[in-house]
């Protein structure tokens, strides 16, 4: 559950798009909600990279990947080339 209307586009990468990397929009403050194993529950906040990982990790379950996510495919690429300095 989103917290706030602001977003935050930072880089993130995946095992899932192995060597690729790109620029992602996401909230910058949301809520969670769980049940362990053991049936306790979990009701969190998270803000900023803590946030971040929590969407990306319930996009998989939804069947999403972060490129699926992004806004701008030119900040899409191999990490090599996206973190070579400027020449």
């Amino acid at each position: 559950e989103a917290l706030t209307d602001e977003r935050k586009i930072d880089w993130e990468g995946c095992l899932s798009v192995p060597t690729l990397m790109g620029a992602v929009p996401r909230y910058t403050k949301v809520r969670y909600q769980a049940t362990t194993p053991n049936g306790d529950e979990i009701d969190r906040v998270a803000e900023g990279f803590h946030a971040r990982v929590v969407q990306h990790e319930c996009d998989h379950l939804d069947g999403i990947l972060y490129p699926m996510r992004m806004t701008d495919l030119a900040s899409f690429g191999y990490v090599e080339e996206m973190t070579k300095p400027s020449e």
